[in-house]
Parts: structure tokens; sequence; C-alpha cells
């Protein structure tokens, strides 16, 4: 297993939760990226406080204004970070932000469904399509042929939940919606790897487990993960990635996730 050491990173949804807690796990890194990009859709309200206190403390933390369900909103974030990168690329887009609304099969409307896929699935698609041009920039100023998230990568935060073989139980928690969008995101994960490898670029659908946060616990039951547990095992995955790996569904543990 190789040390993850990147330049620069990007985390969308970096205020709570598992955003927040990649970002911390980024700036305690024994060697930490130039640059940590922290988006969110309010920087400076209530949400955010956190993110703001270690704002406070690290010089090389900025946050970023970004709502990923609004293409503007993902238009307007690239221009703040390729000033901060100063000409150099950027490492690693890790698309995180996610919502999940309650939706039975009954239940389901073009509203919800839309909501829902906004952000969960065509975010991360207008994600990469912005910023490409500063992934293909660390892409190209990295040396050597293989692929690795030290080099240039897109991790988009999928879940279990989208896996076809593997269904959540349905008696107990009916996410049709949230599902539907995971499973989406996951193919879009495999053609981000077929058309962005040539340009130097791993992509992987990460499935976090199921973390002690907000979104998580919403089903009303405790989840067995905590957020620190789920990061470290997701960023010992990532410094573990090669080109054989672009493309694939993994868990916070590194074993291959069914589609």
């Amino acid at each position: 297993m190789g040390e993850l050491r990147i330049h620069s990173v990007l985390v969308t949804g970096a205020n709570r939760g598992i955003g927040l807690g990649l970002v911390q796990h980024f700036l305690g890194m024994p060697t930490p990226p130039k640059w940590v990009f922290a988006g969110c859709r309010d920087p400076k309200g209530q949400r955010a406080q956190e993110l703001q206190k270690l704002a406070s403390k690290h010089s090389n933390l900025v946050i970023i204004p970004l709502d990923v369900s609004n293409p503007a909103s993902i238009k307007a974030a690239a221009a703040p970070v390729e000033k901060h990168l100063g000409g150099s690329g950027l490492t690693l887009l890790i698309n995180n932000a996610g919502i999940v609304r309650s939706t039975e099969l009954q239940e389901g409307t073009l509203e919800h469904m839309t909501q829902v896929y906004t952000t969960n699935t065509i975010g991360p698609l207008l994600m990469g399509q912005v910023f490409l041009p500063l992934l293909k920039k660390a892409a190209q100023g990295s040396p050597g042929s293989g692929l690795s998230c030290s080099k240039a990568a897109i991790v988009n935060m999928s879940s279990i939940a989208g896996s076809i073989v593997c269904p959540l139980e349905w008696d107990r928690m009916q996410i049709v919606s949230y599902c539907c969008s995971k499973a989406a995101l996951n193919m879009l994960t495999k053609c981000q790897s077929l058309g962005y490898q040539e340009h130097g670029i791993l992509c992987v659908a990460l499935h976090p487990g199921w973390v002690d946060t907000d979104m998580g616990s919403s089903g009303g039951r405790k989840p067995p993960v905590t957020v620190d547990a789920s990061v470290q095992g997701m960023l010992k995955v990532l410094s573990s990635l090669s080109e054989k790996d672009t493309g694939t569904f993994l868990d916070w543990e590194g074993k291959v996730v069914p589609w």
C-alpha cells in the first residue's frame, strides 16, 4: 500500500458528517495537502460552524460556497479553486454531498425523484465536467504513467443502497429515490472511468459503511460505524488504488461491493 500524498483536494458536502470527517483527516495528515477545499451550501451558516473553526486554525483550508444541485454554483466554485491552485491542478475530487428522502414505491413523485437525482447523481456528473481541466492538469504534472489518487482522481461517495444485488432491508426502510440515485451514480462512475482514463484520472465509487451521521441515523437505528472509522478506512483504501481499480465499487474496508 502506498502513502496518500496529495497536493490538493476538494470535498463537497464538507460541513458535517463524512465530509467534515474527511476534511479533518486531510488536515491531520503527517504531510497534509497544500490546499483542502471544503464545499458547502452556506459557509457562514449555523451548520458550518465546525468548518469555520477549522478554517481559523488551518491556513490551507479554504471554504467554498457550493451547491451541487445548482449548475451555476458549481461553475462559480471553480474560479476560487483555480485561483488558489495558482497554475497547479486539483489532485482529488470527492463528490460527497448527498441527500436522502423517505420515498415509498407508491409515493414517489417526479419532484422527489428529481430532487434526489439532481444532488446525488447529476451533481457529481457536473462536478466532473467543470473540474476536469484542473484534474487533467494535476495528472499531467504527476510523474509516471499509472493511475492513483496521489496523481488525479474522482471519488464518488456511493452506498450499498445502490447495489441491485444487495438491496436494503425493504420491510424496515423504503428509500426508493435514494437507492435509484446511487445505482445511477455507480454507473456514472464507470462511465467517468472509461472517459477520463486517457487523461490519467482514476475514478472510483465508495460505500462508506452505515455511518453514524444525521443521514445514517435517520432510519431510527444507531449505525455501527463511526465517522472516524469510516474515514480512516476510506483513506487507507484510496492510498492503495491503481489503474486496475478504476471504475470499481468498493467499501470502506476495500472490499468489492457487487453492482
